[in-house]
């Protein structure tokens, strides 16, 4: 789901019971190939500097205005791949259009691996997300800058931080990082506060904290999937 605010997610717990057509089956098992139980692990290569985490980068993308059911949603995210070291990540990251270049309503996601990019995931439904909406032509910069201190545990709250989210709309781009426990304040405030250094954001730039709980609401209010 992503960080389109709201137009993120709407997508319900449902999404592990959606079937496929044949015609998708294939890719589907191949992504499960690469992201699910069975799959060869994914380590570090010898000599590389292994990450604390392994992460898995995502991509989705969608039309504005049209209501998105938890299956459209769970069929158009797409996995890029995982990562254990810091040089996976740069041959991965050096290949992706940069934030700023995408068009459309587009999203990067990066989550530690097995945690899935939505609100019901387990690991996210009693989270939250702070949310930065930012005019255009910074994405590129600020997406960078958050997901280096995310991968480099610059935020300093043990396993709270699940993933962060890059959504570029028309008007403006908005980029978030989610967290597992949205009732624990002080968390949420030294997240927000990292957020602020690490991105170097002006004094009277406006930061949102909004649990998944929240999200849902919206959406099951039929407020949901039309923009943030």
């Amino acid at each position: 789901m992503s960080l389109k605010d709201d137009d993120s997610g709407d997508h319900d717990q449902n999404e592990e019971n959606s079937t496929q057509k044949d015609g998708e089956k294939e890719k589907t098992d191949r992504d499960k190939s690469q992201s699910g139980g069975k799959r060869k692990a994914v380590v570090p290569g010898p000599a590389e500097h292994p990450l604390q985490y392994n992460y898995t980068f995502w991509y989705s993308r969608r039309t504005p205005g049209r209501p998105t059911s938890s299956q459209s949603y769970e069929q158009n995210i797409k996995q890029i791949g995982t990562f254990a070291s810091v040089e996976q990540f740069w041959k991965f990251y050096s290949h992706m259009v940069r934030p700023g270049d995408l068009t459309g309503h587009s999203d990067f996601h990066l989550f530690k691996e097995g945690i899935k990019p939505m609100w019901e995931d387990d690991a996210n439904k009693n989270g939250g997300k702070w949310i930065i909406r930012l005019r255009k032509g910074l994405a590129s910069r600020c997406w960078e800058n958050l997901i280096l201190a995310m991968l480099g545990e610059q935020f300093m709250v043990g396993e709270e931080i699940c993933g962060a989210v890059v959504s570029v709309r028309f008007q403006e781009d908005i980029i978030s990082i989610w967290n597992k426990t949205a009732s624990d304040q002080a968390t949420t405030a030294r997240i927000r506060d990292t957020l602020r250094r690490v991105l170097n954001l002006p004094p009277n730039t406006i930061m949102e904290y909004k649990t998944h709980t929240d999200s849902i609401k919206y959406v099951l209010g039929g407020l949901g999937g039309t923009g943030p």
